[in-house]
């Protein structure tokens, strides 16, 4: 764990503004304070002060507090990103926006919801799918995580290989700018044109470029019918050409998930998983559609799966065998807690055509370094949870271990690929960065920050390098 030294206090005259706009909603205790100084990553640093805010208008004045008095300001929803993206390493305010809960509007009759940044995933899915509706993005914390964390990483999930992530499915949003200004972007629409599209531009922004305090979101129409599939395979090539092949087809599945070897018999000590003794990787595949259509697409998929090298796809025909089926991939996460509780893990993305070029690399570099590498992921967007699997405390192991997430990275943008798919650049990531985006590119996106924020203080030192110009 990275623990930085407390940081001093903030100075009196800011403390007590502070407390008048805020209340007892502001938290200066260290022992209150720590709790809001990490993420899931291994990165910990201790805030100056915390701020609990329940409306808009709190936020716009803390904003502009922090602007003048040159505070950094640290937006937060229930830490559960893996970068280190809402740790204070610099000091200043985390700025909690888990008390934002006020709004939560379901509008059937025009596909969307108005929704808080506080709201929990799984509180906006209940409320939608009361009236029959969902929205797509659908994180593996989808229990605890807000929207708002939700919006600042682009968080997907399994669905977004059929539904997308949330930048397909948010219309607009109402964000406070580094200068304290408020900015309303998108429109209720499913159609617009005027301008840039700033809500997508802020969708992934990690906090650094304004602070989301609502949302309009579209929604979709449930599905009548879903049938879950479960295909094995003896080799993981064989289930990366799997995959290219169900992609290349018509029906696109609304789940497509894979493990590797690796992850198979790791989860086998927790679970009797009943897969054949010589499985070597593992999908996990979901349809939905009509109730008239439904067994036709699932045997469809069944059919284009039996790939060379499949040793069985089952159909699942009731909720307890949905639920057998989908025992494996459960899991995996505490097996891999309990095994490697702090491995380093990376969220890649590649085509889906060159799968099986980034796992044969992966092992490939697993054997090299001598670093165990668990792989699994949405493959059906080319999105693959790289876990490496070390103890960090071994110096050895740890040096290991940096060469070859340097090599991880160029296998995937030498495929094509991008660094990050959901989990956010934040801290962990930073240094990479430069190898994806040209100077160019960077150059322009430091303007931004500097047109959103020309005072720094949202989230420094988060997602863009530093700048090496002297300016």
């Amino acid at each position: 764990m990275n623990t930085s030294e407390p940081k001093d206090a903030l100075e009196g005259s800011v403390v007590r503004r502070l407390r008048r706009l805020l209340g007892e909603r502001l938290l200066t205790d260290p022992a209150d304070r720590w709790a809001y100084g990490y993420d899931n990553s291994r990165q910990q640093a201790l805030p100056q002060a915390v701020a609990l805010p329940d409306r808009h208008d709190q936020i716009v004045e803390l904003v502009r507090l922090c602007a003048q008095q040159g505070i950094p300001l640290i937006p937060r929803g229930r830490g559960t990103g893996t970068t280190g993206a809402v740790v204070p390493a610099q000091g200043g305010i985390v700025l909690s926006l888990e008390h934002m809960r006020e709004r939560l509007e379901i509008d059937p009759d025009n596909r969307l919801a108005v929704v808080a940044p506080g709201i929990t995933n799984q509180e906006l899915q209940e409320a939608a799918s009361e009236h029959g509706f969902f929205w797509p993005p659908d994180p593996t914390s989808s229990a605890v995580c807000t929207i708002g964390g939700n919006l600042a990483y682009n968080s997907a999930g399994p669905r977004a290989v059929k539904y997308g992530t949330p930048r397909e499915n948010t219309l607009g949003l109402q964000v406070v700018t580094g200068t304290g200004d408020t900015l309303h972007t998108g429109t209720r629409t499913t159609k617009g044109v005027v301008g840039y599209d700033l809500t997508r531009l802020l969708i992934g922004s990690e906090g650094t470029l304004g602070v989301i305090t609502e949302a309009t979101l579209k929604l979709t129409p449930l599905a009548t019918a879903k049938r879950t599939l479960q295909a094995t395979y003896s080799s993981i090539d064989a289930a990366a050409r799997a995959v290219s092949a169900l992609m290349a087809q018509p029906l696109t599945p609304c789940a497509l998930e894979f493990m590797d070897a690796q992850a198979i018999a790791m989860v086998r000590d927790y679970s009797d998983l009943g897969l054949p003794a010589d499985a070597q990787a593992l999908l996990m595949i979901e349809v939905d559609g009509s109730e008239e259509a439904i067994d036709g697409d699932a045997e469809r998929i069944r059919t284009v799966a039996r790939t060379r090298g499949c040793l069985a796809v089952e159909l699942a025909h009731t909720e307890d065998e949905v639920a057998r089926l989908w025992r494996a991939r459960k899991a995996l996460s505490p097996a891999l807690r309990n095994v490697a509780p702090k491995k380093i893990n990376e969220d890649v993305v590649v085509p889906v055509s060159h799968l099986p070029s980034l796992i044969d690399g992966l092992q490939a570099l697993s054997q090299r370094y001598g670093i165990p590498i668990v792989n699994f992921g949405h493959a059906g967007n080319g999105n693959i949870h790289v876990n490496l699997l070390l103890d960090p405390e071994d110096p050895r192991q740890s040096a290991a271990a940096e060469a070859c997430l340097s090599e991880v990275f160029s296998l995937v943008l030498g495929l094509g690929g991008t660094l990050s798919g959901e989990h956010g650049i934040g801290r962990v990531k930073q240094a990479y960065v430069g190898q994806e985006l040209s100077p160019v590119a960077l150059g322009l996106m430091r303007a931004i920050k500097r047109q959103f924020d020309p005072h720094g203080i949202l989230n420094p030192g988060v997602g863009l390098p530093e700048d090496p110009s002297p300016d």
